[in-house]
């Protein structure tokens, strides 16, 4: 019997070049005569333009072009998830600014530093506004108004229907106020892109593409609409190709209005134009991510049951209503109820409009968020009935037999086994010594505390977007090509893709191209986006090798003059006739074969996952030392045990965990994108703006339990992002519970040495109150959420 490929370590095909700098990223393309452009950016958060002279920088040397609202004469752009249309953005701002990085003109040059200076000759005369960037202050109705035809800065909202009071039985009540930081996304490589038009060849419709575009996305084919779309053309006459790509982390779905922008010059100027973000204008321009202000209020009996829970949520839109604000509307409700049985959840909600830069999807998209919340309550519970939080978690866990099970929000779980992760990390982490070791060094009064938090997750991931293509062809030289419409910004897609089809059909991995993210080679995908890439992609792709060895069984069948049942791919990768050595077809011979009869060795397919989302699930324990003197944090170590279903390569299951930790610990410890009052960015620069580097944090120990899907054939759920979503909240409670001796109840995000040792200092003067206030008076005032119109499509997670 052959062996399979799959739940092995296999190391990536794609590093070599990597590893070489063979790679070919956007910046590095050799595109004879291209352009480049520059935007001038508002240097105010909110303000009236009153005119713009662009006279100087028309006549500078080499500019080709100047571009504003008035002669590029682009609509409004209200991207892939709309929160609120009559938000939308203008790719080049109309009648005024709504942040710092909003885009003015766009300055097109023979060489980028003539583009350069020529912007700085644009002079823009602007009428300063008052700025909202606290979240509170934007539900405030006398306060500054980012679009007055909306009549308020609240681009969508809902509260709870009815009034029942989900805390009614409860003998505690734990609350607390809290946030969930604006952070920036910051791949390694900034947003970049080419547009080259096509030259037409004088015949009648020209070329086949109007433009060829390369730019640095996570789907090309979401950018292709986007982009066809915004300029009002067929997407088909819009060939989109994505190069490597270095990093993105969510920031990088669909397409930007300053590649709207870009595209449309080219196609005016009918030369190719290339934009390349810097890193500084990356920080104001690529959208944030988190962002919300959070009222939570728990119920439990004497005995830690849960009886309910109620959240009151304001979630950043940023200067227009995009894709934050639907995030933090479905999918932090959607995940609110966590691993936990919580019969009554009331979630309330408002996605508010503030002169900050556009917010979007980043690492984990609103389940994070709904984690960071519901795990920081947990802990805080366990003080309050002096209870273990690891028991206390147990107590309440949705339990295996409960299975598929349906919260009462909505969410429906396939499967899990949610302690199982907790023992296992618990386990590895000593949690008994290190509990000891916390209480001697309490009892010695040591400066150097030792926190110990834990976290217990579910995530949803491929929410939504169920269907991939994927192509499989054998060629006459025994090669294979694979594409599927998934692609790859560092998550090791040709490798993984390539195990599927070597297993299914013996060809070796370095036989196998991956071919992904060009829209003339793959006619349509879903894109790389909330961890969707392996379940649904590598199960098209599964699927299309399966129907490849399907085809060519018959066809061996026939050469070989045997039954179709009894051939099969042997130890060499060949197909045989089982129990008959010599009876056996080479996949080239076969190929030539299949090509001689006029039917080649190629499948094509569509595969949907119709089981609906999965929901990956895992617990962290995480070890930090305090120095209560000074309030610093150092992590010690992390423990990562995360279920993603069937592992098929544990080496790139590990690699994504170990991205997800730096990023989920990142935002406990570090990160906060920071504004004054007058909306002016404060961390626009990575000096600013901090970022861990491997010095900084602890060594991961990162492990999984498996607990196979039954919604897909590989048995499959995310990965890419359940170490971000359970890693935040563990370093969070370990540096509370550090300190929580000390009569420290919470500290908000990040927990940076100054927010550590205030809180130290104001406990040991008697300062600290309780981490709670009223949510706003407005929400009592919202429109009350419609229940789900059963003839709509499906629901998120359904």
């Amino acid at each position: 019997m052959r062996g399979s490929i799959l739940g092995t370590e296999v190391r990536r095909v794609e590093d070599s070049e990597l590893i070489r700098g063979d790679t070919t990223y956007v910046d590095n393309l050799d595109i004879p005569g291209a352009l480049h452009l520059t935007f001038v950016r508002s240097p105010i958060a909110h303000a009236r333009i009153e005119s713009i002279d662009t006279s100087e920088a028309e006549s500078a040397p080499g500019v080709r072009a100047v571009y504003t609202a008035e002669n590029l004469s682009l609509d409004p752009q209200v991207g892939p998830i709309p929160v609120n249309p009559a938000a939308a953005r203008p790719p080049l701002a109309v009648g005024k600014v709504r942040f710092v990085g909003d885009v003015v003109a766009a300055v097109v040059a023979d060489t980028k530093a003539q583009a350069n200076d020529a912007a700085e000759l644009i002079v823009v005369d602007y009428d300063p506004l008052g700025a909202v960037v606290d979240l509170e202050h934007a539900l405030d109705p006398e306060g500054p108004l980012q679009f007055e035809e909306l009549g308020s800065n609240i681009a969508a909202a809902e509260r709870e229907p009815g009034d029942e009071d989900p805390l009614a039985g409860a003998d505690v009540v734990v609350r607390v106020t809290m946030r969930n930081q604006r952070l920036a996304p910051i791949p390694m490589e900034p947003n970049a892109m080419v547009a080259v038009p096509a030259e037409s060849d004088g015949t009648e419709g020209g070329t086949e593409y109007d433009a060829t575009v390369y730019v640095s996305t996570q789907g090309v084919h979401m950018a292709q609409g986007l982009l066809a779309g915004g300029l009002g053309l067929d997407p088909a006459r819009i060939r989109v190709i994505a190069p490597h790509v270095g990093g993105g982390f969510g920031a990088k779905i669909g397409a930007q209005i300053e590649h709207l922008v870009t595209l449309a010059a080219a196609l005016k100027l009918g030369r190719p134009v290339k934009w390349i973000e810097t890193r500084s204008e990356n920080q104001v321009s690529m959208v944030h991510g988190r962002g919300q202000q959070e009222w939570a209020e728990l119920g439990l009996r004497r005995d830690g049951t849960i009886v309910g829970l109620r959240l009151h949520v304001i979630v950043d839109c940023g200067a227009y209503a995009g894709f934050n604000g639907f995030l933090g509307i479905v999918f932090t409700r959607l995940m609110a109820s966590g691993v936990y049985r919580i019969p009554k959840i009331s979630y309330n909600v408002a996605a508010v409009l503030t002169n900050t830069t556009p917010m979007g999807a980043f690492r984990g998209a609103g389940r994070p968020e709904a984690a960071e919340l519901l795990e920081r309550i947990m802990d805080m519970a366990a003080v309050d009935l002096d209870i273990d939080p690891a028991e206390l978690r147990r107590r309440n866990f949705i339990q295996p037999d409960e299975f598929p099970y349906t919260t009462v929000v909505g969410a429906n779980y396939d499967n899990g086994d949610y302690d199982l992760p907790l023992r296992k990390a618990l386990e590895l982490a000593g949690y008994e010594d290190l509990r000891a070791e916390q209480a001697r060094r309490r009892a010695s009064g040591d400066p150097l505390q030792l926190g110990i938090g834990i976290s217990a997750y579910v995530e949803v991931t491929g929410a939504g977007n169920f269907t991939e293509f994927s192509s499989v062809e054998v060629h006459s030289d025994g090669t294979a090509t694979v594409k599927a419409g998934t692609s790859a910004h560092g998550q090791g897609h040709a490798t993984s893709f390539g195990m599927i089809v070597s297993d299914k059909l013996g060809i070796p991995m370095d036989k196998i191209t991956y071919v992904q993210a060009d829209t003339a080679a793959v006619p349509r995908g879903g894109g790389t986006m909330g961890s969707r890439s392996l379940q649904i992609g590598g199960n098209a792709v599964n699927r299309a090798a399966e129907v490849m060895l399907e085809q060519a069984r018959e066809l061996a069948a026939d050469l070989l003059e045997a039954d179709t049942d009894d051939i099969e791919v042997t130890d060499d990768g060949d197909l045989g006739v089982a129990g008959v050595p010599g009876q056996r077809i080479s996949w080239a011979t076969l190929a030539k074969s299949a090509a001689e009869r006029g039917k080649p060795l190629s499948v094509q397919l569509d595969w949907e996952q119709e089981g609906g989302s999965t929901f990956p699930f895992g617990a962290h324990v995480s070890v930090v030392e305090v120095d209560t003197d000074t309030g610093r944090v150092t992590p010690l170590k992390h423990y990562a045990v995360d279920d993603c279903g069937r592992i098929l390569n544990p080496l790139i299951v590990a690699g994504q965990q170990h991205g997800g930790l730096a990023q989920g610990m990142s935002q406990a410890l570090f990160e906060h994108f920071v504004y004054d009052t007058d909306g002016n960015p404060l961390t626009a620069t990575l000096t600013d703006y901090t970022i861990p580097s491997a010095a900084d944090l602890p060594w991961f120990d990162v492990s999984n339990t498996e607990t196979p899907t039954p919604h897909n054939p590989l048995g499959a759920k995310g990965i890419g992002e359940s170490a971000t979503v359970g890693s935040t909240p563990a370093v969070h409670n370990a540096v509370v519970d550090a300190v929580h001796h000390l009569g420290v109840r919470h500290i908000d995000l990040p927990c940076t040495p100054q927010a550590v040792w205030r809180a130290i200092d104001d406990a040991r003067a008697g300062r600290l109150t309780e981490p709670w206030r009223e949510p706003p008076a407005v929400f009592a005032t919202l429109p009350e959420r419609q229940a789900p119109d059963p003839d709509a499509e499906e629901p998120v997670g359904a």
